[in-house]
């Protein structure tokens, strides 16, 4: 069988901030139709990877490749543009505005003609048509579109921020630690959210500590390590531990069983 296609890839990826390097001589490959696990610890560089991949930092050296061509994003809105989109820690939500305008938070659709040209009028019937249905795309479960964002519990509002993301992305959906301080059962619900992006078809990148969640959904295993990728790991082949010490340097690649590698 033909090896997936490469939507985005990344190679020599170097990144200084002073004396500290960041990135050295990074390499990045994510395929058509996944979820690829970028796990590192601290210092690592997986925090200077992903903002090279969404525009946030311009790396030193190296390229960047979306579906095979080479690709430069001078700021976060470049990576939009090109159908990256983002769902942060923080997640960037406006907890008092409500769900449909959260999911329009930026990138506003306004009335047509002079209404919406001149006098900048918003569409909001239109946003929240278009709400309503990019929810129901994904499954999430959450009543009205109208209600605030403040009234949702964690889960829910983590889930809105990955919709957001999944709703006007076109090639790739970068989730940062989607699962973090969430419960078992609102872990549950954004990893199921997660599964049901990839299965739309569009691949996606998870950073996460939580290792278990790792293991539960990723495809492949992205270890880093100083700045660097020490690893691709088949997660269906290689246990928790033995992925941690790959991850600590307790286990250097080259120590690593290969049948424990994904290609």
């Amino acid at each position: 069988m033909a090896a997936p296609q490469l939507v985005m890839q990344a190679r020599g990826l170097v990144k200084r901030y002073g004396q500290v390097t960041a990135l050295d001589g990074a390499d990045f490959e994510l395929r058509a139709g996944e979820i690829l696990a970028v796990i590192g610890d601290n210092g690592a560089g997986k925090s200077s990877l992903i903002k090279a991949l969404s525009g946030a930092t311009i790396p030193d050296e190296g390229e960047i490749f979306l579906d095979g061509k080479p690709i430069k994003f001078g700021n976060p809105m470049d990576a939009r543009r090109a159908g990256i989109e983002c769902c942060y820690q923080d997640l960037a939500v406006a907890p008092a505005m409500t769900i449909a305008e959260n999911l329009f938070l930026g990138r506003e659709l306004r009335r047509e003609g002079f209404r919406g040209n001149a006098l900048r009028m918003l569409d909001k019937k239109k946003m929240l048509e278009v709400a309503i249905q990019r929810m129901a795309d994904l499954k999430v479960g959450i009543r009205s579109m109208t209600q605030a964002v403040e009234t949702l519990s964690g889960g829910q509002r983590q889930c809105v921020a990955v919709a957001r993301a999944a709703a006007f992305a076109q090639h790739v959906v970068i989730l940062d630690e989607p699962t973090a301080a969430l419960g078992v059962k609102e872990g549950n619900m954004v990893l199921e959210l997660i599964r049901r992006v990839r299965d739309k078809g569009l691949p996606v990148i998870l950073i996460s500590h939580n290792m278990p969640h790792v293991f539960e959904i990723a495809d492949r295993i992205h270890v880093a390590r100083l700045g660097r990728r020490a690893a691709i790991l088949n997660p269906k082949k290689i246990s928790m531990s033995d992925t941690v010490a790959v991850m600590t340097g307790a286990m250097p690649p080259e120590k690593i069983p290969a049948e424990c590698l994904a290609h």
